[in-house]
Order: structure tokens, then sequence, then C-alpha cells
């Protein structure tokens, strides 16, 4: 089951890579607003993330959370081409290096987890606790973004995006994995929960993506989303965290190597398809859909950043 589980998590998690890639593109455009809705490719990368998010569920209860979360960050070298390609350009190569040295570094961190298959059980109270700090962390992250631009602003909305994803995660593993052949469970808040977060993930999702810095803000969500996971699991489901003494090491190591991965992949220029208008009124207007005159070490400091801090 365990086996079954992980590979319906892979499946699920390339359909999720490229409902992101497809929703970004829009959200560039348009800005995380009410406007998304009248564009078609919005809600076929909606669609497509659905399924992969439902089929991410249906490998929670067959498997556990500290075993299923880490594959979804495999997409990560999947979405970032992906996203490349929506705007007719060769991904670059530190968009690459970057992704793969953040999978590989996470992946590697999870891992370490000790794999314990056990019923979940969670009780109201740690439930509405658990909740209530993800609301705190959310409404920090809101507030910090308020006060930054470019890149910063893309991760911090993407630790938001990120709790919030792996809250859903978590209700999903307990009401999932505590079935048993009871479809009766499934009458609980419980299940009420995980819509009602999955709407706010994607509210969430949609603001960091719409700052154009789509490497970033992805390979945020899938970091925060399995660590929150890891640690929900462990604090609140009984699910294991790594304990031994040779494992501090390899951790070290592997974080260094997820830390580095996201701060090559912070420092690219943005993506945006909104039009620029050039310096010589008599030449014609580019669209900047195409970041090909954009340096990947661009930086904040360029005019590539400057439009996609307006967002």
């Amino acid at each position: 089951m365990t086996w079954a589980g992980l590979l319906i998590a892979l499946v699920g998690a390339l359909g999720y890579a490229l409902g992101a890639a497809l929703q970004q593109y829009e959200a560039v455009a348009e800005g995380a607003s009410l406007k998304l809705v009248r564009r078609p490719r919005w809600w076929i990368g909606g669609v497509i993330g659905f399924a992969g998010a439902c089929l991410h569920a249906v490998a929670l209860s067959l498997a556990p959370l500290v075993v299923v979360q880490p594959i979804s960050v495999a997409t990560l070298v999947f979405a970032v081409p992906l996203a490349a390609f929506m705007y007719g350009r060769k991904p670059y190569r530190a968009e690459i290096l970057g992704s793969l040295a953040v999978a590989v570094g996470l992946l590697w961190l999870m891992l370490l987890v000790p794999e314990h298959n056990v019923t979940p059980h969670l009780g109201n109270g740690a439930a509405l606790g658990f909740l209530a700090v993800i609301g705190v962390i959310v409404l920090v992250t809101q507030v910090a973004a308020g006060r930054m631009r470019g890149a910063g602003r893309a991760i911090v909305l993407s630790v938001g995006a990120g709790v919030v994803t792996a809250s859903v995660s978590t209700f999903v593993r307990v009401v999932g994995g505590g079935l048993e052949g009871d479809w009766g469970r499934l009458i609980h808040w419980f299940t009420l929960a995980v819509p009602v977060l999955l709407v706010c993930a994607v509210v969430l999702l949609q603001r960091s993506y719409a700052v154009g810095y789509f490497g970033i803000a992805y390979a945020g969500v899938q970091v925060i989303d399995p660590i929150t996971s890891v640690l929900a699991g462990a604090l609140l489901l009984g699910e294991p965290l790594p304990t031994a003494p040779g494992t501090a090491v390899p951790a070290l190591l592997a974080a260094a190597l997820t830390i580095g991965g996201t701060i090559t992949l912070g420092r690219l220029a943005p993506d945006h398809t909104r039009p620029v208008v050039p310096a010589n009124p008599a030449a014609p207007v580019e669209a900047a859909a195409s970041p090909a005159a954009a340096s990947p070490a661009a930086g904040s400091g360029s005019a590539v950043t400057a439009a996609s801090d307006a967002n």
C-alpha cells in the first residue's frame, strides 16, 4: 500500500506542477485578483492542479504523511522548466541548478525521517490549536509581504501558502488514513475544513505567483509544505522524527544544499507579461513576457524587477 501511495503521489505531484506553471503565468498577467476567473488558461491550470491534489489525497490515505510529502519536492525540477516554456524561453542554467539543489536537499532531509505507518488520530483541541498557529503564521507573512518587494516578497508569501497547503495535507491524512473502511467517519468537521483550507491555499498561492518569481515562490511552497507536514505528523499524529546522532551531519548538509538552491532561485530576474513602454516613443512596444534581455542574475535592481514589484 505504501508503494502504491508513492506512485500515486508522484503522478499527482507532476499534475500539480503543470497546473502551477499555468496559473502562475496568468497570475503575473492579471495579478492576484478576481480577473483571473475570466482567464481560461487559469481555470485549466486549476483543474489540472486540483486533479493532482486529489491524487495526493488518495496517496495520503495509503501511506504516511512523512513518506508522501517528499514526493512533491521532486516536481520542482519539472515545474520551473514548464514555467519557462510558458514564457517562450529556455530555462536559465541557474534555474535548473537551483531547482535541483532545493529538490535534492529537501528530499535528502525527508529521507532521514523514519517510516512508521500508524493510523492517524487528532483531537479537536489539538486541531484547533494547529489551525490557530497556521493562522498566525499566515497573518505575519501577509503583513511582512506588504513591506517587501521582489524575491523577498515572493518567498514570504510562499511561506504563508506553504503552511496552509501543509494543513490541508495534515487534515487529509487524518480523514483519509482514519477511515479504516468506515465511510461514516467522513461526517466530521475535519472533512469540511479541507475544502476551506484548500481555497485559502489557492488564494495565497496566486499572491505568491503574481510577484513574478515562479522559481522562488514554487520552491518556497515545496520547502515549507513538507517541513510543516512532517512536524505536524510528528507533533500531532505521533509519526516519528530522526533522532539518531548519525543523522545530524547529513541533515546539516542537506539543509545547506536546500538553502543554497533557494538563494540561487531568489537572485533570478522575474518573469512578467505586462507590456513595457520603451524609452524611445518611436520604437515598437515590446512584451515583457520574453525576459531574454534580462540576465538571470539581474537582481532586484533591474527594471524587470521594478515592474514585478508593482504586483
